[in-house]
């Protein structure tokens, strides 16, 4: 059968769709936002094409490893004017939140510096009700792990969807106790050019 055929052979079947081409189509443009994405691209090349970092990190009881976070952080060869930071501080019961903004007033300070600011700093606060009492190995062993992994999805959720903007290409979820870094791990991540590296144990 040709396709002409085919048309002939199946028009009964096929239900007419009427256009009125002079109804006017009404958009209330206060409540429509578009977000063009096709110019955001994620490359090898990423300091060349100025693509944006969004560099995550979630904050529990963290205090005693934020300066080290810091130094570590401001010794990154990636463009600091192309990265933005995120953290989420939740359920802490030491003065994190405090030592996170003298961190951050340390690192984003211009003209006392000669650490080149970050982009932006976005901090969320957002409690889950976790209450543990644990030591660094009960923290760790088997029987915690599943509780433990749930709450750390939750608050990377929420931290993601909070932080996250059409113009990042990027996203490095970094640890807060971390103890030593390559100064140009973000350079290396993107050599790789995959959506998405995870480490091996």
């Amino acid at each position: 059968m040709t396709p002409n055929e085919a048309v002939d052979w199946n028009a009964h079947l096929q239900t007419p769709v009427i256009f009125n081409h002079h109804e006017p189509l009404v958009i209330n443009s206060s409540t429509i936002k578009r977000v063009d994405l096709n110019p955001i691209q994620s490359t090898p090349k990423a300091v060349v094409n100025e693509e944006r970092v969004l560099i995550l990190t979630p904050l529990r009881d963290a205090a005693v490893y934020l300066p080290k976070y810091f130094d570590l952080l401001s010794e990154l060869t990636y463009p600091h004017h192309l990265i933005d930071l995120g953290f989420l501080v939740g359920d802490s019961t030491d003065d994190t939140l405090a030592s996170l903004s003298a961190e951050l007033a340390r690192i984003q300070k211009q003209s006392e510096s000669l650490i080149e600011p970050f982009n932006s700093v976005l901090i969320v606060e957002k409690d889950f009700g976790v209450v543990t009492a644990q030591t660094v190995d009960e923290r760790h062993g088997f029987k915690a792990q599943a509780p433990r992994r749930k709450n750390m999805a939750r608050a990377r959720n929420y931290l993601l969807s909070a932080a996250l903007k059409p113009d990042h290409s990027w996203v490095y979820w970094r640890d807060v106790d971390i103890v030593d870094s390559p100064k140009k791990i973000l350079e290396d991540f993107v050599a790789h050019d995959r959506d998405i590296i995870v480490p091996s144990m």
